[in-house]
């Protein structure tokens, strides 16, 4: 029997919804009170009535007031909330519904908006309707009043005004509301909440017959009236529902059924913020504007945004059915934002990342700076020709170059060395590599002159760098003056006495000279 309550408000809301919208429609028209293509926001090209909040609102009290009423009438034995609950989501909801036609008529600032919010959050509260526990603060036991009612407030601003912002394009909000509401009606059943299942499906009737009226070519907005009133309301019944529901039921399920316009506002007011823009004012980037930009019509924009809520819906679901799944459903959300706003293209986060790899660029740069400067240290202590070259390798390899090349003034005092073997270019010179990917790429060489005190050319010293897109981190002036007279004095200092030769051939040399093709300088 309470399933067919469900089935008739659910007709009964759509058809009351499909009879007062173009009524509304009419009359506002009549009266002038229309949304003109004014703002450079604005989508529509022609002036619409703005006050289909009317018909939602009106539809949806006729018949939620009906539907907790037919249970009572049919001796139905229903669980209901206190009537100070009832009175305070209905009275709250006429406050939200008055602000909003208000703001279609007249106009109102943002503050003004937000200060009325909050007083009919604060009557939601008063009634009883608000978060009431959350274990990431007191583990079974209600929250304090001066926890729980900044709580309440907070999430009801952020509902109202999430399905409000995204109120953009012709049956965008309306459609996004559907799903959500659809959730909210599925979450109530499972935890057998009757009044919020009996106002969440009257509420998905109402929004579906407004839906044949305001999905592309829409003929009547939303408005305020309308966008606020059914996002207040969504949020109402989802702190309503969380009464009975476990913890991990009542914050994440509508949460993540309201994903969508939620992300909406999150990025629109992160993004006013890195911009140095208004956080309250409009613009041309929010989600479907970027998909607009993107070359989709208004009507696929939608229908793309509704596959987006829908998802959305469906891992809200996968909660219901198994808690445990939580952290799995974030992942994905988290990976599915990361790659829509990499998708969507917005300079404000682009520059974001830029910071980040400049930041990351900059960590590197020191590092490879503080590796050189401990070469430099090295070598000037540094008396066996072994130990120079393990300090160059290893100091080079860390900062990103793949290779160095001796002169062959200078190939003295490079002889008798272990593990770093040479080979001898076309010119005469020696050059050693960590690895072989030079084969098949080009190199780039910094060559230094090396010289005495007295500024006698001792021969020159390269370092090799095959070609690559990322940068090389380190400090040019470090390299070419003091990592470049550490290294000179090392080779004057070593060269005194007269060392030994390079050896080409013999068992007591790992020095190994052949021809390189196609190295030279």
């Amino acid at each position: 029997m309470i399933a067919s309550i469900y089935l008739l408000c659910f007709l009964a809301s759509i058809s009351l919804s499909l009879f007062l919208t173009p009524w509304v429609r009419a009359y506002a028209t009549s009266r002038g009170w229309v949304c003109r293509p004014e703002l450079d926001r604005h989508i529509h090209t022609k002036s619409l009535p703005r006050i289909g909040g009317v018909a939602i609102f009106v539809s949806f009290i006729a018949i939620a007031t009906l539907s907790l009423l037919i249970p009572k009438w049919m001796g139905l034995h229903v669980s209901l909330p206190s009537h100070r609950a009832i009175l305070s989501i209905f009275g709250s909801g006429l406050v939200i519904f008055a602000l909003g036609l208000y703001d279609d008529i007249r106009g109102i600032g943002p503050y003004w908006k937000f200060a009325v919010q909050a007083v009919a959050a604060g009557i939601l509260y008063a009634g009883g309707v608000g978060v009431q526990r959350l274990d990431l603060f007191s583990v079974g036991h209600p929250l304090r009043t001066i926890i729980a009612l900044p709580l309440s407030i907070i999430w009801v601003l952020l509902i109202t005004n999430a399905f409000n912002l995204i109120d953009g394009l012709d049956g965008l909000a309306a459609g996004s509301a559907f799903f959500s509401t659809l959730i909210l009606f599925i979450t109530s059943l499972s935890v057998s909440n009757s009044m919020v299942s009996l106002l969440t499906i009257t509420l998905a009737g109402v929004i579906l017959g407004f839906l044949r009226f305001n999905f592309h070519p829409a003929s009547i907005f939303l408005g305020d009236s309308g966008s606020m009133f059914i996002g207040f309301m969504l949020a109402a019944l989802a702190l309503e529902g969380s009464q009975k529901a476990p913890t991990m039921i009542a914050v994440a399920i509508p949460v993540i059924s309201s994903g969508f316009p939620i992300l909406d506002v999150v990025l629109a007011v992160s993004r006013r913020f890195l911009g140095g823009r208004p956080l309250f004012s409009g613009d041309r980037d929010h989600i479907h504007h970027k998909l607009l930009k993107r070359g989709l019509s208004q009507r696929h924009a939608v229908l793309v945004l509704y596959g987006v809520t829908s998802i959305f819906a469906l891992l809200s679901l996968v909660v219901l059915h198994d808690a445990a799944k939580i952290a799995l459903v974030l992942t994905i959300i988290g990976i599915g934002v990361a790659f829509g706003v990499e998708y969507l293209g917005y300079a404000e986060f682009s520059e974001v990342k830029e910071v980040l790899r400049r930041a990351a660029a900059r960590k590197r740069l020191i590092a490879n700076n503080v590796e050189v400067r401990h070469a430099i240290e090295a070598l000037n202590s540094c008396a066996d020709i072994n130990a120079v070259c393990k300090i160059l390798k290893n100091s080079l390899q860390f900062v990103g170059f793949d290779g160095l090349r001796i002169g062959h003034s200078l190939t003295h005092v490079f002889s008798d060395i272990e593990g770093l073997p040479f080979e001898l270019t076309t010119n005469g010179d020696f050059q050693s590599f960590w690895n072989d990917t030079r084969k098949s790429k080009s190199t780039v060489e910094l060559r230094f002159e090396l010289t005495t005190d007295m500024h006698r050319s001792l021969g020159h010293f390269s370092l090799l760098r095959v070609a690559s897109e990322n940068p090389l981190l380190v400090d040019f002036n470090l390299l070419s003056c003091d990592f470049r007279l550490a290294l000179s004095q090392t080779v004057l200092r070593l060269s005194n006495g007269g060392r030994a030769r390079l050896v080409y051939q013999g068992s007591k040399t790992n020095v190994r000279a052949k021809a390189a093709s196609g190295a030279s300088d």
